[in-house]
């Protein structure tokens, strides 16, 4: 079959990014950034809170650690919830032991569902960042303008609701955005977004409705990657994570201040077999010196500040 005339024609087509979203950049070439009090790393710790629906869709696609088995999956469902129940209150205890405030990502539906783990969240000092609706609730180019705009605000309205925080920040679930996301984000009053994994500091987006800043947020270091898409070990993710660290920290020296990022799903670190490898990592990152932690919203600021 050959390929049609008109295949490699689109509005964009031309030298540089198809996109308008952005400018390329060379990070290696910007201007440096000062974290405050002169640190070199911005620490970013996203911890996950999400609702696997048991009857979760599976189409246009299943995000990242849906059910899998026969309906009603009670397996997997059990495993996800176990960090709704568990393995989210080891993760605040391990951050209260390290004096740490911090971002959680939680899908709004968890604000009805389970209200005490925002109370916890919230009475922790940690930030509260929107995670879509549920699990079952992807973002895509399918979805009509309308529809996703409703799925946004109400996960939105019961965040806000529940929290009393702003609620600025903003994750896809599955990371997934369809080409009117980050317009329908800075509509509803969204500062930034972590959906997009392709640099080491913040950056402008434009959009319909003004500037959404892209926050950095690792993918090949984020917990349950790792654990469930490459198969490593504990061990090898805590090595991953601070040899990630370890070339950020040393960039910072003659490029400026840098983000390191530490993506966490209460269900994944949570686990008894996992938190004490969590510790590690944090440990291993506390110990150098010019390390600023911050939740995502304050990191976001302090960049724009600094420009």
């Amino acid at each position: 079959m050959s390929m049609p005339e008109d295949y490699l024609n689109y509005p964009a087509r031309r030298y540089g990014m198809d996109h308008d979203r952005y400018e390329w950049s060379d990070l290696f070439s910007r201007k440096p950034i000062a974290w405050p009090d002169g640190a070199r790393i911005a620490l970013s710790i996203v911890t996950h809170v999400q609702h696997f629906p048991l009857d979760m869709p599976s189409k246009p696609f299943k995000a990242p650690g849906a059910l899998s088995m026969p309906y009603p999956d009670f397996r997997y469902y059990t495993n996800r919830d176990y960090g709704n129940r568990i393995g989210i209150f080891r993760v605040l205890k391990l951050l209260a032991e390290k004096e740490l405030e911090t971002s959680f990502a939680i899908n709004g539906v968890i604000a009805a569902r389970y209200p005490a783990l925002i109370e916890a969240v919230v009475r922790g000092g940690h930030e509260i960042i929107a995670h879509g609706l549920d699990m079952g609730k992807v973002h895509h180019s399918g979805l009509g303008e309308e529809e996703e705009n409703a799925i946004i605000a109400e996960a939105l309205s019961l965040l806000r609701n529940a929290s009393g925080q702003k609620v600025e920040g903003w994750l896809s679930p599955g990371r997934a955005q369809g080409f009117n996301t980050p317009d329908l984000l800075a509509k509803n009053g969204i500062a930034y977004s972590l959906d997009w994994a392709n640099d080491d500091l913040p950056y402008e987006m434009q959009t319909r409705n003004g500037s959404l800043l892209a926050m950095p947020m690792a993918y090949e270091t984020d917990d349950r990657v790792v654990a469930d898409e490459y198969f490593h070990s504990e061990a090898e993710w805590v090595q991953q994570v601070k040899d990630r660290f370890d070339v950020l920290y040393r960039e910072s020296a003659e490029y400026g201040g840098r983000v390191m990022s530490l993506p966490l799903h209460s269900w994944v670190s949570g686990m008894p077999y996992r938190v004490e490898y969590l510790r590690e990592a944090l440990d291993y990152i506390l110990s150098h010196e010019g390390v600023w932690n911050a939740p995502a919203g304050d990191i976001c600021a302090a960049f724009r500040a600094a420009g």
